[in-house]
């Protein structure tokens, strides 16, 4: 499609690619019971917590996701010790990342490091004031940690 809206020099009108819709980046810190998810607005601007669920019930859940909603594209958490070893999280991950592009290859799925997260979450939650027993709520964390890896994400992407 062309677009006039601001002619190149006397060339005459750029071309602009245009999206038929906007469509969302979603993250994931991926856990062994549970899971937290968060997503960008549509202009990929804004990151914001989505929810945290079952890790049983994730492929579900994502699946049923992606029925109502664009996404782009899926961040994943890559558990990583301090030293940038592997953690033993590493395996269930890149299970669920295999199945996952077996399964919806036209939404591709990357791992993005996500060291240091849940230290930064609940930094985070402190920071914002919540009580003692609010910052407890492990399922918060991951929501939190997971917004924290897309936030991320987009910046390294600026």
């Amino acid at each position: 499609m062309t677009s006039c809206a601001r002619p190149i020099l006397t060339l005459g009108c750029s071309i602009t690619p245009v999206k038929s819709e906007l469509a969302r980046i979603l993250s994931i810190d991926y856990g062994q019971k549970r899971t937290g998810l968060a997503v960008t607005d549509p202009l990929q601007i804004i990151a914001g917590g989505l929810a945290t669920v079952s890790t049983s019930g994730l492929f579900d859940w994502l699946k049923d996701y992606l029925s109502k909603e664009s996404v782009e594209r899926i961040i994943i958490g890559e558990p990583k010790q301090t030293n940038g070893q592997p953690s033993e999280n590493l395996a269930r991950v890149q299970q669920f990342v295999n199945r996952w592009k077996k399964a919806f290859p036209e939404v591709p799925i990357e791992y993005y490091d996500e060291r240091f997260t849940s230290v930064l979450a609940h930094q985070a939650m402190i920071d914002g004031g919540l009580k003692k027993k609010a910052r407890q709520d492990k399922g918060l964390v991951d929501e939190i940690s997971a917004t924290i890896i897309l936030e991320d994400y987009l910046r390294s992407k600026k």
